[in-house]
């Protein structure tokens, strides 16, 4: 028959092994958790530093109509201007916006979908942006605020 105290010190042995083998797990624990917080620090600061950039001011072009805004990938319309000008992300919204359910003017959303796009927050805002840049070249029309169509120009 085994001694108490022998029991007591296998007893013992056993649980400083669990111990010790938490102590391990916790320290990958510990590791992961800081790369995941990091991780998330840089999106937040991403979408901060996103969310500012487009709450500023608008810029002014000065260009002359018919002319590429430098860096951008939409020159301004001009008369007998085809879409095919525009990039091809470009010419995907222009073409949805043209089509029969565009007429009436699509939400940035319906868009997205249209365009095979999930509607989550980061896909919508980039849409609208854009839509918006379609706008400003003269591409499309922004019916009421958020509500886009294609602007028809007229053939010569």
């Amino acid at each position: 028959m085994p001694s108490v105290l022998g029991l007591l010190e296998a007893r013992e042995k056993k649980v400083r092994e669990e111990i010790a083998g938490l102590r391990e797990e916790a320290e990958r624990v510990q590791a992961a958790l800081g790369d995941a917080e990091r991780a998330l620090q840089r999106l937040v600061d991403a979408r901060v530093t996103v969310a500012e950039v487009l709450a500023g001011p608008p810029s002014v072009v000065t260009e002359p109509a018919g002319s590429a805004v430098a860096g951008s990938t939409v020159p301004r319309r001009e008369t007998g201007m085809a879409a095919q000008t525009l990039a091809p992300d470009y010419q995907r919204i222009l073409s949805v916006l043209e089509s029969e359910a565009g007429r009436e003017g699509m939400r940035c959303q319906q868009l997205a979908a249209a365009l095979g796009l999930e509607a989550v927050p980061a896909k919508v805002e980039g849409l609208r942006s854009k839509a918006k840049r379609l706008v400003e070249r003269g591409w499309a029309l922004q019916m009421r605020p958020g509500v886009f169509t294609a602007l028809v120009m007229p053939t010569v």
